[in-house]
C-alpha cells in the first residue's frame, strides 16, 4: 500500500514543481494535471487492492495506457519494455527474433514471408506453416503481436515452435535459435527496360540515405548509357526524418529546403535543408508511390514533386503529415510523441484532414487548399500526395481483393510449391497452371461479394423498409451481376497470374525474387519506362519550358 502513496506523492511533487515553474494560477491546467494524477492513482490502487478477481497491474496499466494514446492522434504511442524490439527495427532495421514474417489466419499465427540465410530460414521453417505452439504453449487464438512478443529475443537464446505444415499430418518441432535479423531497405536495384535502372527503398531506417546513392551511384557505373531511374517508395511507411532529407539531396542541390517541422511549443519549429553536393539534379527521375507510402516517404515524393525534379507515379500517398519525437520515460519504456507538423517547400502539409476506422478517407480534390510548383503547377494539400500520372492498382478490382484477403492465392501457392522442390530463374519462369488454380478455389468454395450486389443489398433493405415492392426486379438484377461475377476471374487470368507468379518467386528466391518477378509483371513500371522514353511527355508533366 505504501508504495501507492509514494508514487502519487512524487508525482504530485513533480507537477508541483511544474507549475510552480510555469505558473501559480490554481485553475491552470497544472493543477488539472496534479488534481487527475491523484485520481488515476488513486483508483489503480484500489482496482489493484479490492477488485474481487485478481489481477495484473501491468496489464491494467497498459489498457488505461493505450485508451488514453488512442484519444490522441493514431501515430503517438506508449512503447513498453516488450516493444522495445519493434521499435528498433523501425528505426534501425533490426532486431532481435527469427527472421521472418507471419500473420494471423483463421485460428493461428501462419508464417508468410522469410527473411534468407536467418534463423527461421536455416531453422527449416516455410511460407505456410502454422505457429501451434511456442515452448509448448499452444498458441491457438493468440495475436499475431503476442507471437512476435514470444519469439524475439537475446541472440543466442533458443525457442521451441511447434508447426502444421500443409500437406504433412503430423506436426513439426524445430528449434530456433534467436539472432540479430538485418532487413535491408535497399532489397533490389538493377536495371530494367531500355537502359532504365530501378531501385526499391523498403523503410527509411538508418544509412537509407548512404544505400540508395550508392545503388544509382553502381547503376550509372556499370551503365553508362542510363537514361533515367525509376525509384519505388511503394507500401513504404517512412521511418526517419534526417533520412528523407539524405535521400532528397541525392536529387535536389545544396542548400535547399526539403521540410519545415510546426507545432505547440516553437523553439522547437525547425527547417531541414540539403546539406552535401547532389549526386545527380539532371537524370529523368520516376517515383512509384501507393496509398501504403507514409510519413518519410511522402517527404520525399512531396519534394520532387514541388521542385518539378521527377515524375510521381501510382496512387495517392497515405497523408501522414505528422512528426514524431521519443521521449525516455522509465523502465526501458519510451512515448513516441506527435509533436509538429511537416510542410514540404511549397508550404503544403499533406496530413489527412478526415479519418473513418482510423484509416484516411480520400477527399475530394475542391476541398483540399492549392499551392504551387517551382514552375507553377498546382498541388494540394490535406490528404496525401496526389502523383502526377494516376494509374488503378490492380488488386483494387473485386475479385483480386477478394483472393488476397481470403488468402487464397498465397494458400494455393503453398500447396503449389510443396510439390516442386524449384522453379526455373525468375526470367524463365512462367506460370501455366490457371486452370489448376480455378479448381483450388472451386474446391475452397470460393466466394465474394461485389460492390454491385452490397448496393443491391442496401436497396433491397430500403425498399422493404419504404414499401415498394421491388423484389422481382431487384432479384433479377442480382441474377445478371451473379452471372456476370462468373467470367470476372477469368476477365483478369492475367492480373491473377502475374500475382501467383510473384508470390512463388518469393517462396524460393526471397524478397529479391519477389521484386524482380514484379518488375517484370508490374504495369506501373511499364508506365514509368513509357514516360521516361517520352521526353517531351515527361517535361510537359513537369511544366518544364
Amino acid at each position: 500500500m505504501k508504495k501507492y502513496f509514494k508514487i502519487t506523492a512524487l508525482l504530485v511533487i513533480g507537477f508541483m514543481g511544474m507549475a510552480t515553474t510555469i505558473g501559480n494560477q490554481p485553475n491552470d491546467k497544472y493543477f488539472e494535471m496534479i488534481k487527475n494524477i491523484e485520481i488515476f492513482t488513486n483508483l489503480y490502487k484500489e482496482i489493484n487492492t479490492y477488485y474481487v478477481d485478481e489481477v495484473d497491474p501491468g496489464k491494467l496499466m497498459r489498457t488505461g495506457l493505450d485508451a488514453m494514446m488512442e484519444s490522441l492522434d493514431p501515430y503517438t504511442n506508449y512503447i513498453s519494455e516488450s516493444d522495445i524490439e519493434g521499435y528498433r527495427f523501425l528505426t534501425d532495421g533490426k532486431y532481435n527474433g527469427i527472421g521472418a514474417r507471419s500473420k494471423k489466419m483463421g485460428d493461428y499465427v501462419t508464417i508468410t514471408e522469410l527473411y534468407k540465410d536467418q534463423p527461421a530460414d536455416r531453422a527449416g521453417l516455410r511460407p505456410g506453416d502454422q505457429i501451434v505452439a511456442i515452448d509448448g504453449n499452444d498458441t491457438k487464438g493468440k495475436s499475431g503481436d503476442a507471437i512476435n512478443a514470444l519469439l524475439r529475443g537475446f541472440p543466442n537464446t533458443t525457442v521451441q515452435i511447434a508447426v502444421r505444415r500443409p500437406g504433412t499430418k503430423e506436426l513439426i518441432n524445430l528449434t530456433l535459435t534467436r539472432g540479430e535479423v538485418q532487413v535491408p531497405n535497399v532489397p533490389y536495384s538493377g536495371m530494367v527496360r531500355d537502359d532504365i535502372g530501378y531501385v526499391s527503398l523498403t523503410t527509411f531506417t538508418r544509412n537509407a540515405g548512404m544505400n540508395v546513392k550508392n545503388a544509382i551511384q553502381k547503376l550509372k557505373k556499370e551503365n553508362p548509357s542510363i537514361k533515367g531511374v525509376i525509384f519505388d517508395l511503394r507500401d513504404n511507411g517512412g521511418g526517419l526524418l534526417n533520412e528523407a532529407v539524405n535521400i532528397s539531396n541525392i536529387f535536389i542541390p545544396k542548400g535547399e529546403l526539403v521540410v519545415k517541422t510546426k507545432g505547440k511549443v516553437k523553439d522547437w519549429d525547425m527547417s531541414f535543408r540539403t546539406t552535401t553536393t547532389p549526386l545527380d539534379t539532371e537524370i529523368p527521375l520516376v517515383i512509384l508511390i501507393n496509398g501504403r507510402s507514409a510519413s518519410a516517404s511522402e517527404i520525399v515524393s512531396g519534394v520532387i514533386q514541388d521542385y518539378d525534379r521527377g515524375v510521381l507515379l501510382g496512387q495517392r500517398s497515405y497523408g501522414k503529415g505528422l512528426v514524431q519525437n521519443t521521449k525516455d520515460i522509465g523502465y526501458n519504456a519510451k512515448l513516441k510523441l506527435t509533436t509538429a507538423k511537416y510542410y514540404i517547400p511549397s508550404e503544403r502539409c499533406i496530413q489527412s484532414v478526415e479519418y473513418k476506422d482510423g484509416e484516411p478517407v480520400d477527399i475530394a480534390d475542391e476541398k483540399r487548399t492549392p499551392f504551387k510548383t517551382r514552375n507553377g503547377r498546382t498541388v494540394l494539400d490535406g490528404g496525401g500526395v496526389k502523383p502526377d500520372i494516376f494509374v488503378n492498382k490492380v488488386t483494387d478490382v473485386g475479385v483480386i481483393k477478394s483472393l488476397v484477403d481470403q488468402a487464397l492465392i498465397f494458400d494455393y501457392v503453398t500447396d503449389y510449391c510443396l510439390k516442386r522442390d524449384s522453379i526455373k530463374n525468375i526470367e524463365a519462369f512462367r506460370f501455366t497452371e490457371i486452370n489448376e488454380f480455378l479448381s483450388f478455389l472451386e474446391s475452397k468454395n470460393f466466394q465474394y461479394q461485389t460492390e454491385s450486389e452490397k448496393l443491391i443489398s442496401q436497396l433491397e433493405k430500403m425498399t422493404s423498409k419504404e414499401g415498394y415492392d421491388l423484389d422481382t426486379s431487384l432479384k433479377s438484377l442480382s441474377q445478371k451481376v451473379k452471372a456476370a461475377k462468373k467470367d470476372e476471374i477469368l476477365r483478369y487470368k492475367e492480373e491473377i497470374t502475374k500475382l501467383i507468379e510473384k508470390e512463388i518467386a518469393s517462396r524460393y528466391f526471397y524478397q529479391k525474387g519477389k521484386i524482380k518477378m514484379g518488375l517484370r509483371n508490374d504495369i506501373e513500371i511499364e508506365e514509368a519506362v513509357k514516360v521516361i522514353n517520352d521526353s517531351s511527355r515527361y517535361n510537359q508533366l513537369l511544366g518544364n519550358r
